[in-house]
């Protein structure tokens, strides 16, 4: 083989592969997103339209991934789920993570103008991504709870401290200052007692974060073409001669709770425990 002289330099590379029969966690991160996010004038504390591309994001990557049973979003963050039988890139940690979120990037990037069509993409966001093993459902199920609670833990705070600066007229210091050592409850109060604002009844999508999973769908002749990625809520059942497909759909509901998992339990596939 030509230049096969040169191929020792190979034995340098040092093997990643993530253990056999464990479930990975591909976390996708937004690289300095608050630069980003301020340079392109994004809306606080929560942007729909910055959030609705992330969203595409992913489902893009879970188009072009089947292996991916699930992920979950919150501002400039989505983590994916690969099952224990998934052998995608041999479960080598490099080659996916870094095709997640060159996917990903690349994703953002070319559908920016779809969702920000008066503000020009200024440079490119980059997006850095890590592969974590898990056992077992159990650590699969705590994971995606952690990842949801801190949704609500920030967004909490940032609905809390952007209120504070825009209607409250503070400045940045003075809304953090004033927020120093609060509890939740005592956000809460700030925002009803203030600003009329009930906590609770803000959109889902803000203090929940996004869930996509793929759900069997029944289509058929003349029935309404729905989009890979669709409101749960807004599947019907079709009518006339039928098939079933594999869509993805998006909600934001609570994944903290068991119900979910219940409902859902294929996500975790036949090596869930």
């Amino acid at each position: 083989m030509a230049n096969s002289k040169y191929a020792y330099v190979r034995s340098f590379e040092l093997p990643d592969s993530i253990m056999p029969s464990t479930f990975m966690i591909v976390r996708l991160d937004g690289h300095a997103f608050h630069r980003f996010s301020a340079d392109h004038g994004f809306e606080k504390p929560n942007d729909e339209r910055a959030l609705r591309l992330m969203d595409a994001a992913a489902k893009q990557v879970m188009k072009a991934y089947p292996e991916v049973a699930m992920a979950f979003g919150e501002s400039d963050e989505y983590s994916f789920l690969l099952r224990k039988t998934c052998n995608l890139y041999n479960r080598r940690s490099s080659k996916i993570a870094s095709t997640f979120a060159s996917l990903f990037a690349a994703t953002y990037t070319f559908s920016w103008a779809e969702f920000f069509p008066e503000t020009p993409l200024q440079y490119p966001p980059s997006f850095d991504g890590r592969v974590v093993a898990y056992p077992s459902s159990k650590e699969i199920i705590d994971y995606f709870a952690w990842r949801q609670a801190d949704t609500h833990i920030n967004n909490l705070y940032n609905t809390t401290f952007w209120a504070l600066v825009l209607q409250g007229n503070m400045s940045t210091s003075e809304a953090h200052n004033a927020l120093k050592g609060t509890i939740s409850s005592q956000k809460q109060e700030i925002l009803f007692s203030r600003f009329q604002i009930n906590y609770n009844t803000l959109p889902d999508r803000f203090r929940k974060g996004s869930v996509l999973y793929r759900q069997e769908e029944i289509t058929g002749i003349g029935a309404q073409v729905i989009d890979d990625i669709v409101q749960a809520d807004e599947i019907q059942k079709k009518q006339g001669t039928s098939r079933s497909r594999k869509v993805v759909v998006v909600e934001h509901c609570d994944i903290i709770g068991r119900s979910f998992w219940e409902d859902h339990a294929s996500i975790l596939g036949e090596a869930a425990d």
